[in-house]
């Protein structure tokens, strides 16, 4: 399996510095693992005579004659082939000497191509040729095709030359291919043999060997992927112990009785629920909290930090911008009122003065609360006892920044990290397995539902009647950009252009528009934020940097301008910001009239759905899991062959269901039934897949 591609017939060492660069296969097992990514049915041949243009076909007879026709450099080879009824013409364009030395008049062969019309006649370009009498398809009736590179081609490397090292390899590994999966997990999931689904993914005999085999390596993939980080989760809750928080003390239960000033939902209880259970168990509670935009999980992530302060810890609170740290910090502020608490922000823009007392108050413990954005993980800062880490909006952290802040204590803090993007079921299996899940699946009692709808350019001005009648309403109105400044790439509407175009149709004194994006210096960013959220400003002009974490109540009307330039999940998180006061609020996709399949699809989901669970199904199925979230980002690389995170999850949760009956009888996969296991998953440990206690 690990015999170096050069080695095998066909490749040699040009071949292979091609392979290794282009598709990163170095042996004959990656290139086992180099997958087909779709098949044509070979079993059916055409006659001539029934040959239509721009059709794939497959046809069987003789070359009559081979004549060269144009001038040097330019000369093209044509073959006259026929059925015994009638004939076509077969035409070269390179590699014409190779072609008129291999081929002979007269004898039989197999042509399978593409029809095109050339100079008036029907004719089949640079087609795949293979002898009657020796066809390498002859026992399989499905033919695989790989998708190859412009280099790959280059260095004479095709999708028939690929079908023909498959062979090679296969030939040459015939029994000695490895099983990865112990006897018993093969007989009682009606799982084929790895060689089998290896033969039977290249060369399929049918449809059903074909869905077996890809059953099967799907299932390889899923199942490792889950028992790497399931393992861990069971090794961390054994290796780590997590402070006791053994007592819900006077600030939890002031707060509880004097400052929350209201019911908490049915879902907030239950998630504070398992976070107590969590925190009192002794171990380290490593826990995902999600929940839709305004659920409430900022309170939840108070009222567990009051916990850890009740039993004499400290807590940190880390957001990815300036903005939402700020945001955060103003909102548990308010929350704290009157409480006793002395709790700080530190961010980027925070002054050398404020933050040498904020060193001294951690260090001596006179600090219970920091709230901030990286700022939190710098050397200098040290915490007298770090007992709980909030991480928001977590998948903007790259691992090692999320690693230091768990660093901050001699016994790693329990850890809480919290999305307001909602995971599908599937990601969160494999992408968030090593984390225990809570999930907000409730809004506050009142909340109306955004009303979305789409709206083109040439509908604007019946917009801006609508704003100006929101305005006089006393409501405030967000519009989003994607860009802030004009690309000679892109037509989207930019945000320079954006601005003035508004405070045209909305000028002063009457009213106020307000700007924000990711280029202003904080100082004015803020200043900017200050009057629109203070309500001085009616409408403010963004990028995307108020995607998460801005509060304003008052605001009802969110715009996203090219809305078709933005994925579902953005959309979503934007839509997000309004809502949040008892009005009824709107949200309005504006696009063009030219719109992709998908843009059109997004569009529609989001009209049709509030569901921000639904919507990041459809999103996941959109756009893959790469995107949805930045596995680079997560310091996870799920480098799929075969496997498809949306369109797998029944096998997902057989995997999951398989893996924790297997964890439960042996944790540390010493039996000897799960010696394959064990060296599988050793073997895997040295792979590209970078798994970290924390997510």
């Amino acid at each position: 399996m690990q015999t170096d591609i050069k080695f095998l017939a066909g490749v040699g060492p040009k071949k292979a510095t091609v392979f290794n660069s282009e598709l990163e296969i170095f042996s004959v097992e990656d290139l086992l693992w180099y997958l087909p990514f779709r098949y044509i049915d070979r079993s059916s041949f055409q006659k001539i005579s029934q040959l239509e243009a721009e059709n794939l076909v497959q046809i069987k007879g003789t070359f009559l004659r081979f004549t060269l026709e144009g001038q040097k450099f330019k000369e093209r080879l044509i073959g006259l082939f026929a059925d015994g009824e009638k004939t076509i013409e077969l035409v070269w364009f390179k590699s014409i000497s190779f072609i008129r030395r291999t081929l002979e008049i007269g004898k039989e062969y197999i042509v399978f191509g593409k029809t095109t019309v050339f100079n008036g006649h029907l004719t089949i370009v640079h087609p795949e040729i293979d002898i009657l009498d020796d066809n390498l398809l002859s026992k399989s009736t499905m033919q695989a095709v790989y998708s190859v590179s412009e280099k790959m081609k280059k260095a004479f490397i095709t999708s028939k030359l690929l079908n023909k090292l498959q062979k090679s390899a296969l030939e040459l590994l015939k029994t000695k291919i490895q099983e990865t999966l112990p006897e018993y997990l093969l007989a009682e999931n009606k799982l084929i043999s790895l060689e089998e689904a290896f033969q039977n993914i290249h060369f399929p005999q049918n449809a059903d060997s074909l869905k077996k085999a890809q059953f099967r390596l799907k299932f390889d993939e899923l199942f490792y992927t889950q028992l790497k980080i399931l393992k861990q989760k069971r090794k961390q809750k054994r290796i780590f112990k997590g402070y006791i928080f053994e007592k819900v003390g006077d600030y939890f239960n002031l707060f509880y009785k004097n400052n929350l000033k209201f019911e908490l939902t049915q879902a907030q209880k239950r998630v504070i629920k398992e976070i107590r259970y969590d925190l009192g168990s002794g171990k380290h509670m490593n826990r995902l909290l999600q929940g839709d935009v305004g659920s409430g999980k900022t309170l939840v992530a108070l009222m567990t930090m009051l916990l850890a302060i009740d039993n004499g810890f400290q807590a940190a609170f880390m957001a990815p911008t300036e903005i939402l740290a700020s945001q955060h910090f103003e909102t548990l502020t308010g929350f704290l009122e009157n409480i006793g608490l002395n709790i700080k922000l530190l961010t980027g823009s925070s002054k050398t003065k404020e933050r040498r007392q904020i060193h001294e108050a951690l260090e001596n413990g006179e600090l219970h609360i920091l709230v901030g954005t990286h700022a939190l993980i710098e050397e200098k800062v040290q915490f007298k006892n770090l007992g709980i880490a909030i991480i928001d909006e977590q998948h903007r952290f790259g691992v090692a920044q999320r690693a230091k802040l768990w660093a901050k204590n001699t016994n790693p803090p329990h850890v809480l990290v919290m999305t307001a993007t909602p995971i599908p079921r599937t990601l969160s299996m494999t992408l968030y397995g090593d984390l225990d899940i809570s999930v907000i699946d409730e809004l506050p009692p009142g909340r109306k539902q955004i009303k979305t709808v789409h709206a083109f350019d040439s509908q604007r001005l019946r917009v801006f009647k609508f704003m100006r009648d929101e305005i006089s309403k006393g409501r405030q109105i967000y519009i989003v950009y994607p860009l802030i400044q004009e690309s000679e790439k892109f037509d989207y509407k930019d945000l320079t252009d954006g601005y003035e175009s508004i405070t045209r149709a909305f000028p002063p004194p009457q009213y106020l528009v307000s700007i924000v994006h990711g280029q202003m210096k904080p100082d004015e960013k803020n200043r900017s934020m200050q009057l629109f959220t203070s309500g001085q400003a009616h409408i403010l002009v963004s990028t995307t940097v108020i995607e998460v974490g801005v509060n304003v109540p008052n605001a009802s009307i969110m715009i996203v301008e090219s809305a078709e330039k933005f994925g579902l999940s953005q959309l979503h998180q934007l839509r997000g910001r309004v809502g949040r006061g008892a009005e009824q609020s709107y949200c309005i996709l504006m696009t063009s009239y030219k719109l992709s399949k998908t843009a059109k699809r997004r569009i529609q989901i989001m009209v049709e759905s509030n569901d921000g669970f639904k919507i990041a199904e459809e999103d996941l199925k959109l756009r893959g899991p790469g995107d949805i979230e930045s596995t680079q980002q997560s310091g996870l690389s799920f480098d799929f062959k075969i496997a498809n995170i949306a369109h797998d999850g029944t096998i997902i949760q057989l995997c999951s269901d398989i893996i924790q009956q297997i964890l439960d009888e042996d944790v540390e996969l010493s039996l000897a039934k799960n010696a394959v296991l064990f060296f599988e998953l050793e073997k895997r440990k040295r792979t590209k897949l970078n798994w970290r206690i924390i997510s």
